[in-house]
């Protein structure tokens, strides 16, 4: 009798390990991953608040002035979001502006991760606010903590699942709505941050291209030189949190410079490796957007010329999660980005974190189809319908059946 793969049969196993081995990422062809199948980006959108504030407006609350602003970060202006605008909303805004350009309906959609340091809650998940907002009744949603480096872990992540087969595509957001976690009278953090959402749709193709290989990683050692320390299990918040400012940014400058100039190199430098690549393959960097001179020491030591690198900090300061999707939309906006040109997007945060990805661009303009964007917006209105109608029925089931109390 034949052998058969299971645990009576070690030497069936060990033939079926080898031949899955051979079609694993990462095997032979001088380290380019060697896939069943490429995860490409297909669609792109962001969305940045109307509001602007200016380091002069800064300077009017706490003790600086916009030379002393640029001088240390590069940031003139920041945007601050409205009132009626949260992490959700302006996820929401950049998920449809992806799924515009990727020609893509909500119910395409397998999974939602939303990377963001401020979320719309502890609990429910930014990303299930927006699978209901889009209407995507076929994909599972999470949120996903690694500050500034979770749009990378997140591109990750998905990348995998769809060149694996397990999904098809993928929606990852990075949003933050950091405003509203600082404190306004710390002149060495309020002057850093500001509001935005980048999104990005990843689908699966035969083609080679796409997201040719990631580098992910990670030191808890260094987790309180950037953090919010209240709000959480182990210092819920209480009046003296408050009080204290707890439940805003804390930051320790000079460690997390001295950590970020040191880790872009490395994280860039091993993620061209895996791909089989060097810098000279690099047709741009795209750089968590941070401070401009962590940026220049990052570019100087890949030995990557200004005009190859993307730098928008001037205009939105450090959004976070969301600034390399953001500087990846506006690159693309520019005609900076051209099918078949490779690009290094490098970022790191708190926890410490930090990432690296090379991506094979392949995604060509959209083509106009005005039906097309007038039945997502219907879709989308059938969304909030349908939302409306879950809740209501929700609310009905309850008072029909009334189940028992807990205890009871």
């Amino acid at each position: 009798m034949a052998d058969t793969p299971d645990a009576e049969h070690p030497s069936a196993l060990r033939l079926l390990a080898t031949r899955l081995k051979r079609k694993m990422p990462g095997n032979g062809n001088g380290g380019r991953p060697h896939r069943l199948r490429y995860a490409h980006l297909i669609g792109w959108g962001k969305y940045l608040p109307e509001k602007v504030l200016t380091n002069a407006e800064i300077a009017q609350m706490v003790e600086t002035s916009d030379e002393w602003i640029v001088a240390r970060t590069g940031i003139r202006e920041r945007r601050i979001a409205a009132e009626d605008e949260s992490t959700a909303t302006m996820a929401l805004s950049a998920s449809r502006g992806a799924l515009e350009t990727a020609d893509l309906n909500p119910a395409d959609l397998d999974l939602i991760i939303v990377a963001s340091a401020s979320p719309e809650h502890i609990f429910p998940a930014t990303a299930c606010l927006v699978q209901d907002a889009l209407g995507a009744t076929s994909a599972g949603a999470f949120d996903l903590s690694a500050a500034c480096s979770g749009w990378i872990y997140g591109i990750s992540l998905a990348a995998q699942a769809i060149a694996t087969g397990s999904i098809d595509h993928a929606l990852v957001i990075g949003a933050e709505t950091l405003s509203r976690m600082i404190n306004w009278e710390d002149r060495a953090t309020c002057i850093l941050f500001g509001d935005g959402a980048g999104a990005v749709v990843l689908g699966p193709s035969d083609r080679p291209g796409g997201v040719l290989s990631s580098v992910l990683g990670a030191d808890g050692s260094g987790g309180d030189t950037l953090s919010v320390p209240a709000g959480g299990s182990r210092m819920p918040a209480s009046p003296e949190t408050v009080k204290n400012h707890l439940h805003t940014i804390h930051m320790d400058g000079r460690k997390v410079f001295r950590f970020a100039t040191r880790v872009m190199r490395q994280a860039a430098t091993e993620a061209l490796e895996k791909a089989g690549l060097t810098m000279d393959d690099v047709a741009l960097l795209v750089p968590h957007q941070a401070n401009s001179r962590i940026i220049q020491s990052a570019a100087r030591a890949l030995k990557m010329p200004a005009e190859r690198v993307v730098v928008n900090l001037d205009r939105y300061g450090n959004t976070s999660s969301a600034s390399i999707p953001i500087a990846l939309c506006e690159a693309l906006e520019e005609g900076r980005v051209q099918p078949g040109d490779r690009l290094l997007a490098v970022g790191f945060g708190a926890g410490l974190t930090w990432g690296a990805a090379v991506i094979e661009w392949m995604a060509k303009p959209p083509l106009e189809r005005p039906w097309r964007s007038r039945l997502r917006a219907v879709l989308y209105a059938l969304a909030r319908v349908r939302s409306r109608l879950r809740r209501w029925w929700r609310h009905l089931e309850t008072w029909l059946f009334r189940p028992p109390a807990p205890g009871a």
